[in-house]
């Protein structure tokens, strides 16, 4: 380990507990604790996972929803070195268990809420802590002489999934020094600082929740968590605090439109709002952004990069944009490619390929991809771009036909194997679909064998075994013969989307 280059979440939250030790830095609404408190409990339950078995590099699986046990959990392994592998309740039962799986945990934490979900499934942890009085007294047994420990920064700190090809989640690493870029970037690019709130709403399993509760503290802001989207409560909030970025996404931008228009009392503008503004309307980006005061993040960033590689433009508040148009985010540098990864020259579309501080460190276990995917030294990102002559960047298409659904991933092939795996089907293709709430929600086209069957019951099978959010939003029945298909055989997906409008 290069000493001189160490610098990680830790000491950073050290350095705000020195600086800011009375200021808040983690509250729920209804327990609220300094910076000085947190780092102090950080590093208590640091020593008392060791004391547990956890050691520098293990993982630790957490399925939870958004509480401050969530953080405080992350910023332990921050101390000790370890990884919290973030698990998303949503998944079905099968899909948890793979993830779980996936990590072989040293121990598993988990919510009462989620207790029972855990406990259904065969995921291989050796010992299952859940939070609240059994959590609280695996804390107390902290060492009071716990030594302070170097921990190298490029040791992964969370593992975040994000679907594959392959129809199962994979697990991004991601490392503190990634971490720490990351909140560089909301810094340098959008002026966060120790001024500014975060309302941690959405779920902490996902890069924007994690990411910018982690930054702020960094940056000595303060974060508030709470369970889910709660309109009413965010509104209260906007009077109350002033928010760097609020974050916003399809399927909830109507309802908090509305629950704004209802909201009587001024509001402190934050630094931004938003996300994904590609699969917002644009009417809705205008209104939002008026009635908040504050401009729209035309973000594109992902699991694996961060806000990073092309979210540095803010859309004017009160304006239906006339363009949607990319700029590369700071910290990073971006290429256009084609198949043979040359650079592709200006109005022609490519490949976005990636280097940069905040890039994840590879799919855990998962040697064949990331070999494709960081082929050549640069991370491919598996989104097309064209590069206009002002440097602007405008997205093309997904080079892996990705479904992003209210703020999830969803790629075809989850659907597919399940759809293919029912045996009254011949054969089975997803697309997607734009939408005005959720941005875009995926379709099947169906082909039947000889068993009958109808789409109800299509989608009770698709419910037993995906997360809700997957589940077709429409079947269609079509023969076998109509699926158009590549001279190999491949059903041409784009075709099939056409036959939508």
């Amino acid at each position: 380990m290069n000493l001189a280059a160490h610098l990680g979440v830790a000491d950073l939250l050290r350095k705000r507990a020195v600086e800011r030790p009375d200021a808040p830095a983690l509250t729920d609404g209804r327990v609220t604790i300094t910076f000085a408190e947190l780092d102090a409990r950080a590093r208590a339950l640091a020593a008392a996972l060791e004391s547990a078995g956890v050691a520098a590099g293990e993982r630790i699986a957490l399925l939870s929803e958004n509480r401050i046990e969530y953080i405080e959990l992350e910023l332990a392994a921050a101390v000790l070195g370890a990884t919290v592998a973030c698990l998303n309740w949503r998944l079905a039962d099968d899909e948890l268990r793979h993830c779980i799986r996936l990590v072989s945990p040293a121990l598993a934490v988990v919510s009462p809420r989620f207790a029972p979900a855990l406990a259904r499934i065969d995921h291989g942890a050796p010992r299952v802590v859940t939070l609240g009085p059994e959590f609280e007294a695996l804390r107390a047994q902290a060492r009071a002489d716990a030594a302070e420990r170097a921990v190298d920064p490029e040791a992964g700190l969370v593992i975040l999934y994000t679907s594959g090809t392959t129809g199962l989640p994979k697990g991004a690493l991601v490392s503190q020094r990634a971490m720490v870029a990351r909140a560089m970037v909301f810094a340098a690019d959008f002026g966060i600082d120790a001024r500014h709130s975060f309302l941690a709403w959405s779920p902490l399993f996902h890069m924007a929740a994690t990411d910018h509760a982690l930054a702020t503290l960094m940056l000595g802001g303060k974060v508030i968590v709470h369970d889910g989207l709660d309109v009413p409560h965010l509104c209260a909030l906007l009077s109350s605090e002033r928010m760097g970025w609020l974050v916003a996404m399809p399927g909830m931008i109507e309802q908090l439109i509305d629950g704004l228009k209802a909201h009587a009392r001024p509001i402190i503008a934050p630094v931004m709002v938003g996300a994904m503004a590609d699969l917002v309307p644009r009417h809705q980006i205008a209104e939002l952004t008026r009635l908040v005061g504050a401009p729209y993040l035309n973000s594109f960033g992902s699991t694996e990069t961060g806000i990073p590689p092309a979210s540095a433009v803010l859309l004017a508040p009160g304006e239906v944009p006339a363009s949607l148009s990319k700029r590369e985010s700071a910290l990073c540098r971006i290429r256009l490619v084609d198949r043979e990864d040359r650079d592709v020259p200006a109005e022609t579309p490519g490949e976005l390929v990636i280097r940069g501080p905040t890039l994840f460190s590879g799919y855990w276990n998962a040697p064949e991809t990331n070999a494709r995917d960081f082929r050549n030294g640069w991370f491919h990102l598996g989104d097309m771009f064209v590069r206009h002559a002002d440097g602007s960047l405008d997205f093309v298409d997904r080079v892996k036909y990705m479904i992003k659904s209210g703020g999830e991933n969803i790629y075809p092939a989850e659907i597919e194997r399940v759809l293919l795996s029912h045996p009254a089907v011949a054969d089975a293709a997803v697309v997607r679909r734009p939408d005005a709430r959720w941005g875009e929600v995926p379709v099947a086209f169906v082909a039947l064998g000889e068993e009958a069957v109808d789409a109800a019951a299509l989608a009770a099978w698709c419910r037993e075994r995906l997360a809700h959010y997957k589940v077709p939003r429409e079947f269609r029945f079509i023969a076998l013969a109509d699926f158009p298909r590549s001279s190999t055989g491949k059903i041409q997906r784009h075709e099939i989307e056409a036959r939508l409008l």
